[in-house]
């Protein structure tokens, strides 16, 4: 492209300049021509010369001393006068240019030497209309071509100084903007070939689309980073829940079959590997709900009675607080309703309910919901043991468990799930806890 465009414009300056040392040429000829003719003496239709050459009047002499030929012509084309270096070219006074009384442009190559061009003007020489005679001006052209050939050099030479010089120059600034460009393909390869996402690129913040790219790239691994290391987390945190009861049905077994028992213990043994089961088929129900609420494709869009939903899993779960001697209270008005998951809003609410329960000794728990602009909130406000605040940013981790309740049992999965489901909703979960002054559960879900 750049060499396209270098070509043109030599190309222009070129023959541009060639126009305008031609034109330039024919001006001074058509000027000197018409200054020899001014000069000329006509008596009775023939032009008449003075008689001394060496005392010319009409100035000719003047204009073949400065190197101009000047040739003038009788009517019948015989030569009256011939100055300068080239006086011996004449052209014929029978063709179409000597008739032009504007007088004729012309260039002549086959009559000079080689490499020489003369520029010739033929003007008549007119008396009352009819042509006396004819004055012939050349000019070589050799200066002008001279000219041309420093210009096509200097062109040359300088186009092909700034082509070097524009390589360069781009195969430089290329390699520096694409520098970032292969530090990102190497770190890609590095990363490729292992597991290990803890590289970076770090390169500083110019604003150019590069910049913003490895921005965009970095912020990309260390998302990808976290997600690994929770995955992986979370991997370590289901095998070792699975593995614990696991263990405790091996050792029951292992302890039964050590010999002959009673009927009494084989009935405990096989209650205590009914209870593991039960928490194994638990855990493993709770591990393929988070599977699924990955999956925003598993959301059932159906219209759902709100108000209906929570007072019936108020009603559901009020025996349990009853036997641990917590009053049960429902602030929810008549006709909420939204679309959503039923089974899955139902485990929400049965969750958050659930740990409230468990997690406050005395007092009292409050199940409210209100209508606001644009969704429903709904809170969960018990009067229970609290969280501590360095545990708020993680409750709602998969198998994350508060030391102070680690009693109650569970695979700290509930918190994670409830979570999982609003945000499937389009609605999110919060909490607000200070240790013994309980806890509020938010619930915001979209209309």
């Amino acid at each position: 492209m750049i060499l396209a465009l270098l070509a043109a414009f030599s190309a222009f300056v070129y023959f541009n300049l060639s126009n305008s040392l031609t034109a330039a040429v024919d001006t001074s000829l058509a000027v000197s021509a018409a200054q020899a003719t001014a000069g000329l003496n006509i008596q009775n239709g023939q032009i008449i010369l003075p008689e001394a050459i060496g005392a010319d009047e009409s100035g000719i002499q003047a204009l073949g001393e400065s190197g101009l030929t000047v040739i003038v012509l009788a009517q019948n084309g015989r030569v009256l006068q011939a100055v300068g270096p080239y006086r011996d070219v004449i052209i014929p006074v029978n063709g179409t240019l000597s008739s032009n009384p504007q007088g004729a442009y012309d260039t002549l190559t086959d009559r000079v030497e080689a490499n020489d061009q003369l520029r010739a003007y033929i003007l008549p020489v007119l008396d009352n209309g009819q042509i006396a005679g004819w004055v012939q001006v050349f000019q070589s052209l050799r200066p002008v071509q001279h000219a041309l050939d420093r210009l096509l050099t200097a062109l040359l030479i300088g186009g092909t100084t700034l082509l070097l010089f524009a390589a360069l120059g781009g195969y430089l600034l290329s390699a520096r903007a694409l520098r970032p460009i292969d530090q990102i393909t190497q770190t890609a390869q590095r990363i490729a070939g292992g597991d290990d996402l803890s590289a970076r690129l770090n390169l500083p913040d110019t604003g150019d689309e590069v910049s913003r790219l490895a921005a965009t790239f970095d912020a990309m691994l260390v998302r990808l980073d976290n997600s690994f290391r929770r995955e992986r987390q979370f991997t370590a945190d289901a095998s070792h829940e699975l593995r614990t009861p696991l263990a405790a049905m091996q050792a029951i077994l292992g302890v039964v079959r050590e010999g002959k028992r009673p009927p009494g213990d084989y009935r405990q043994a096989l209650d205590d590997l009914a209870e593991e089961a039960n928490r194994l088929r638990g855990l493993t129900e709770d591990l393929l709900r988070l599977a699924r609420g990955e999956d925003k494709t598993m959301i059932i869009g159906e219209r759902v009675a709100l108000s209906d939903l929570l007072t019936d899993v108020a009603d559901s779960l009020r025996p349990l607080a009853e036997v641990r001697g917590l009053a049960l209270y429902v602030q929810v008005p008549v006709g909420l309703a939204l679309t959503g998951d039923l089974d899955a809003l139902i485990r929400l609410f049965v969750n958050l309910l659930d740990n409230a329960i468990k997690y406050t000794e005395r007092g009292e728990i409050t199940l409210a919901a209100r209508s606001e602009e644009g969704g429903i909130t709904v809170d969960v406000i018990d009067t229970g043991i609290g969280i501590p605040s360095e545990d708020l940013l993680r409750i709602f981790d998969r198998f994350y468990r508060v030391d102070l309740a680690r009693s109650a049992g569970g695979a700290g999965l509930g918190l994670a799930i409830a979570r999982q489901i609003a945000q499937s909703h389009g609605g999110r979960l919060e909490v607000r806890s200070a240790p013994g002054a309980g806890s509020t559960f938010t619930v915001r879900l979209p209309v």
